[in-house]
This record gives structure tokens, sequence and C-alpha cells, in this order.
């Protein structure tokens, strides 16, 4: 793995163990961002905050690395509603300009892209074979 990549994941890990933290801190922020037809809103925010810390600390575990970047991943496809409630219903979020909320589904989109780099196996280590044959 190039230092790079090693310090991108380190700081994948950090973007979720501070995005993870702040779901316990600022609690009635993502309850006001959920959908309304989902049952146990809070419940919910909290355990998303749980496995984003849990999954931001593992992701730097080279062992647990590429269980835990399809674990980001699957989390940010099931906030991912969310983010696409915010931008339909922008008279809700006063404070945020209609293009702030629609910026968010890219960025999200961003994440699962910036996650997905490290659940493949670390190629730049395998010595290339020569297809030809001796």
């Amino acid at each position: 793995m190039t230092s790079l990549k090693r310090i991108l994941k380190y700081l994948l890990g950090l973007f979720f163990v501070t995005a993870g933290l702040n779901h316990f801190i600022s609690a009635d922020f993502y309850l006001k961002i959920m959908p309304p037809y989902l049952l146990g809103r809070l419940f919910l925010v909290y355990l998303s905050g749980f496995f984003a810390m849990v999954l931001g600390v593992s992701v730097v575990i080279p062992k647990f690395t590429r269980f835990s970047a399809w674990g980001l991943i699957a989390l940010l496809i099931a906030v991912f509603p969310a983010n696409i409630h915010m931008s339909i219903n922008p008279e809700l979020y006063p404070e945020y300009h209609p293009a702030v909320l629609w910026l968010r589904l890219p960025l999200q989109v961003g994440l699962i892209a910036w996650a997905y780099w490290y659940t493949g196996t670390d190629a730049e280590k395998k010595p290339l074979r020569d297809v030809a044959g001796p």
C-alpha cells in the first residue's frame, strides 16, 4: 500500500470516528434530517453513530480493512435516504442553501468510492507475472 493510500485510510477512519461521535453529541440534528417514515429514529441515530465509530477504527487495522470498508459502504448506503430527504425538502432546512443539500448526494457517492478503494487486495505488493510464459 502506498504512503498516500495509507494516509488517506487513516483520514477515512478519523472522518467516520468523528462523524460517529457527532451522532451522540448532536443527535437532534440527525433526528431532524431523518425521513419521518422511519421508526425508532433516535435508536437509528445512535446505531449509525456506533457503527460509524467502530468501522472508522477498524478500517485502519489491516486485518479488518476490507471488511470494514464494505461495512462503511453499507452504512453510507443506509443513511443515503436522509440526504435525499434533505435535498427534496429544502424548506425544512432553511439554514442551508438548497445547492448545499444537493451537493451532499455526490459527496456521499465520493465517500462510497473512497471506502471502496480499500475493499480490494493490495495489488501493489503482488509481483507481476509474465503472461506470455517462459
